[in-house]
């Protein structure tokens, strides 16, 4: 069934605690995409943000970020007061402030486990949820751990702290308070994000999710899982991730993630690759990989080399991982993200599978050239943009005079209306799929870009909307060109 969507990240919903969560603007803003006809909201990671903030270096592939959790729900569901409610005060409204925002919510965070522990609220609940995930109890002790040790990653622990995964020989009774503090965090916050998911679904709407390859060092995965990653005997990556040197960068990029021994993982049936797919097809009902050319072949970078120059492509086990996924997760429904420079290998395994794959409007459309075979694409799914690319207007307006006027000619609208004639122009498309970033649905330019992929920090991952004033004002003519191009 062919679908349009918009991709938003839950933390730049508005939000009086300087972060989108599941709260009331959440299930508003669900109610905005079911007025505007769209069939699919792509979220970012909901993983615990580690290095820079990027919801793609999470210390979990299957614990949430309590940043998430909507505390005006926990007053619902009485674990808070409204008397506990403390708005975040700042004078950035369209900016995540990740550690003040942090340390803002702890407080009433700890107030509500507090309250919980002395009462009976929610009890058999929280019993049944720890006694059914078998990750919880690990998570919480490495969270634990990494906090007891000032968030330094944790190869730099004391060994005793580091070597709990193995020998389980650290007694660990004065951090169990902390221990229970960090599992009903993660109750909560899958008890909000499912209530939250049944809404949206209850309305017709699929919620995309979207999950990196490769692993973040600093993780639970990798503490837990290291014989499957390419360690040393002091437990530090040989090799690490990356792509080779481009037309966009003649250094390369150097991701740092370790990388995966794929004998190993294809020896114990790629327990770690089905347990973490298996998590996320509950959490999501469909699942985009991120650098799915990896499971072709991927560039292994000598961890001692400063840049990704130095490095070799080697083929990986895709067929074999795949064929288990389907035997394993046969309902599973995955995309495909296979943008840039591809050998054929690639796509055959991607069309091998019958996965959608992805193309972006900025970078295939030529109003010069005939895109009527672009339009008749199937199969995919078309942006406008994601959040790794300038916003729909940001890329219009760094466009030079000629490519503008270009622009404007080919759909014979003036620079104020450009937007709208591109959103209309993609939903007409043969894809299964067309997403717009909010911001693009909003006409916002770079000031509101996510991403800047190959940067580190601010202003990365910290736009949020104040209001949804703007998103609001676009309803019906969303609707509009949905309806018009019979994708209801």
């Amino acid at each position: 069934m062919r679908s349009a969507g918009i991709l938003m990240p839950v933390g730049s919903f508005p939000s009086n605690y300087g972060i989108g969560d599941f709260g009331t603007e959440a299930y508003k803003f669900v109610d905005i995409i079911h007025q505007m006809q769209l069939k699919i909201w792509q979220v970012l990671p909901l993983n615990p943000l580690g290095y820079g903030n990027s919801p793609y270096q999470a210390y979990s592939s299957f614990a949430g970020d309590e940043l998430y959790i909507s505390l005006d729900r926990l007053s619902e569901d009485e674990l808070l007061t409204p008397a506990d409610l403390i708005k975040f005060n700042s004078d950035k409204p369209t900016t995540i402030e990740y550690q003040a925002v942090r340390k803002h919510k702890e407080l009433m965070l700890r107030k509500a486990f507090a309250n919980f522990k002395a009462s009976n609220k929610l009890r058999a609940e929280y019993v049944q949820f720890t006694t059914t995930t078998p990750w919880l109890k690990n998570y919480a002790v490495f969270l634990t751990l990494k906090k007891a040790n000032n968030l330094k990653i944790w190869t730099d622990w004391p060994v005793a702290h580091k070597n709990w995964i193995k020998d389980k020989a650290l007694d660990l009774t004065p951090f169990q308070d902390q221990i229970d503090y960090e599992m009903f965090l993660q109750f909560i916050f899958y008890r909000q994000w499912f209530a939250l998911k049944h809404y949206a679904n209850s309305l017709g709407i699929q919620i995309m999710g979207d999950i990196p390859i490769y692993i973040g060092m600093d993780s639970l995965d990798v503490w837990e899982n290291q014989d499957i990653f390419l360690l040393d005997e002091n437990q530090q990556p040989t090799f690490i991730a990356g792509v080779p040197p481009d037309y966009f960068s003649v250094t390369g990029q150097r991701w740092g993630n370790p990388l995966y021994n794929w004998k190993a993982l294809e020896a114990n049936g790629f327990k770690f690759w089905i347990e973490r797919l298996a998590g996320n097809a509950t959490a999501f009902d469909i699942i985009r990989i991120d650098h799915f050319r990896a499971f072709d072949t991927y560039w292994k970078i000598p961890a001692s080399c400063p840049t990704a120059v130095e490095g070799e492509w080697i083929e990986a086990p895709g067929y074999a991982l795949f064929d288990t996924i389907y035997r394993e997760l046969p309902e599973i429904k995955i995309v495909a993200e296979d943008l840039g420079d591809l050998r054929k290998e690639v796509l055959d395994l991607r069309d091998h599978y019958n996965l959608k794959g992805m193309k972006i409007f900025q970078f295939i459309f030529e109003p010069h050239l005939d895109n009527s075979a672009l339009e008749k694409t199937v199969n995919t799914i078309v942006y406008t943009g994601t959040h790794d690319n300038s916003t729909l207007m940001g890329w219009y307006n760094s466009l030079s005079d000629e490519q503008r006027h270009a622009l404007r000619e080919y759909f014979q609208v003036s620079d104020e209306n450009i937007k709208s004639a591109i959103l209309a122009y993609i939903v007409n498309y043969q894809a299964e799929y067309v997403i717009f970033p909010a911001q693009d649905i909003i006409g916002l330019d770079d000031s509101s870009r996510l991403n800047t992929p190959g940067s580190v920090g601010a202003p990365n991952w910290e736009w949020k909307l104040a209001n949804f004033e703007g998103l609001k004002s676009e309803t019906d003519h969303i609707s509009n060109i949905i309806r018009n191009s019979s994708r209801i």
